[in-house]
């Protein structure tokens, strides 16, 4: 009996949703045996989910339908699952909370440092072991408002992992719109609802990074429906909430106007004003960031010893501004439709692979745009990230942080180029299209 692209798709959800639960239920023991084995398993079957969707362009109405309510339904059930549980010990979404938390209470979090014994009084439990006491805030003005807002409500990881939660289903709506305006299929949404990173670190840890991914996608989509001003601020947004899409800046170029660039810059000026200390734009601890933060990024590594870091920094964005540059030049000269999801992915992806810190997380602003074959690539450096889960488990060892082990970065890395060869090597293998005679 031959099974239909439909039954495959809940064969591959179901199988999803098992690994996904079993890997929750070894959470606490982030990047041990259990957690690797059952997270690597799931990874594998969404990579088989990615070529059944590629592979199917398009269901009938009806069944689409249907393949997508049922795939977003599993993919509740494990995100409920991921939800329920408590928060790394030091995760980041600690310092979410006291950052929401200073506001409140009249403080700067661009000032105040935690680990300040005249702030010991301002901790709750929940704060008093944050990661890098010594540091103040590192995020935008758009994160600060965010975590203020929601900490308003509740003040705790629980409220916060719910608000991300909400925002990565949001994103869910906002693309279904997209592929309704563009005619392709509705069950490519499961390409990004599906990814088992937003189980690990949305719904598991929690990560700001899901809100930027969320104005970000409606800013896209925006400018797919010529909403210019929508779509500016909507970048501009994106930037105060993570600073990755600022190397989609030329994606925008006679996109939008001038003066929607100037209510942007405007919208994202007003954020700061709060926080200015002495009438200098807060930055916190991000200095610190560039030059003493070491994860995971294999160019920075390389380069590090041979030039100092601020210029590597700004040699990674760089690489992400070409990149877009590069698209947006093509563009112009193919007359290519206002929203293609690689055009988005592709400079943000450069970028991050030559930034001095890699983590998981900072893959999830990429997820929603990764719907092509286009950025399949992408799409596998999604999975073969997985493995440097292990440094979580290193460090309850004993083992420093940072010390990540060479086979880590050399199957994460070199999964992602076998990818590239294989994809090469059957484009210059594929025989070339038969010509017609003029007789």
């Amino acid at each position: 009996m031959k099974i239909t692209p439909e039954w495959r798709v809940y064969i591959l959800g179901a199988t999803l949703c098992v690994t996904l639960t079993i890997c929750s239920r070894n959470f606490g023991d982030r990047g041990g045996p259990y957690f690797i084995a059952s997270l690597t398993t799931a990874g594998i079957v969404y990579l088989l989910a990615i070529r059944e969707f590629f592979a199917t362009p398009k269901f009938e109405r009806r069944i689409a339908r249907r393949v997508v309510v049922i795939g977003l339904v599993l993919a509740a059930v494990w995100h409920i699952e991921f939800l329920r549980l408590p928060s790394g010990a030091d995760d980041d979404i600690h310092r979410y909370v006291w950052d929401g938390r200073l506001q409140r209470l009249g403080y700067n979090p661009y000032i105040v440092v935690p680990s300040d014994p005249a702030a010991k009084g301002l901790h709750t439990p929940e704060t008093r072991n944050l990661n890098n006491p010594d540091l103040p805030s590192p995020y935008p003005a758009g994160a600060q408002f965010f975590f203020r807002a929601v900490t308003a409500i509740q003040e705790s990881t629980f409220a916060l992992k719910v608000a991300f939660v909400v925002c990565e289903f949001a994103i869910v709506f906002v693309l279904l719109d997209v592929l309704r305006c563009t005619r392709q299929g509705a069950h490519l949404v499961l390409a990004y609802a599906w990814n088992p990173l937003l189980a690990i670190e949305v719904a598991g840890s929690g990560h700001i990074d899901i809100v930027g991914a969320l104005l970000l996608v409606v800013s896209a989509a925006a400018l797919g429906r010529r909403w210019r001003a929508t779509a500016a601020v909507g970048l501009g947004l994106a930037i105060a909430v993570k600073l990755l899409p600022i190397v989609l800046l030329p994606l925008y170029w006679k996109r939008v106007r001038i003066r929607d660039a100037a209510l942007a810059a405007a919208v994202v000026g007003l954020l700061y004003v709060p926080f200015l200390n002495h009438g200098r734009i807060p930055i916190g601890s991000l200095r610190t960031y560039v030059q003493t933060f070491r994860f995971n990024g294999p160019v920075f590594a390389a380069l590090d010893r041979v030039a100092p870091p601020q210029l590597l920094a700004g040699l990674a964005v760089l690489a992400g501004l070409v990149t877009a540059t590069l698209f947006r030049r093509a563009s112009l000269r193919s007359a290519a439709p206002e929203w293609s999801p690689d055009q988005f992915a592709w400079p943000m992806a450069a970028s991050l692979l030559c930034a001095p810190a890699v983590f998981p997380w900072y893959l999830l602003g990429l997820l929603p745009f990764l719907m092509s074959a286009s950025t399949l690539l992408i799409i596998v450096w999604t999975v073969s990230i997985i493995p440097v889960y292990v440094q979580w488990h290193l460090r309850t060892l004993g083992r420093p942080w940072g010390a990540l082990p060479g086979w880590v970065m050399l199957l994460e890395y070199g999964c992602v180029a076998l990818t590239a060869a294989i994809i090469l090597l059957r484009r210059i293998t594929r025989p070339a299209a038969p010509q017609c005679s003029t007789d």
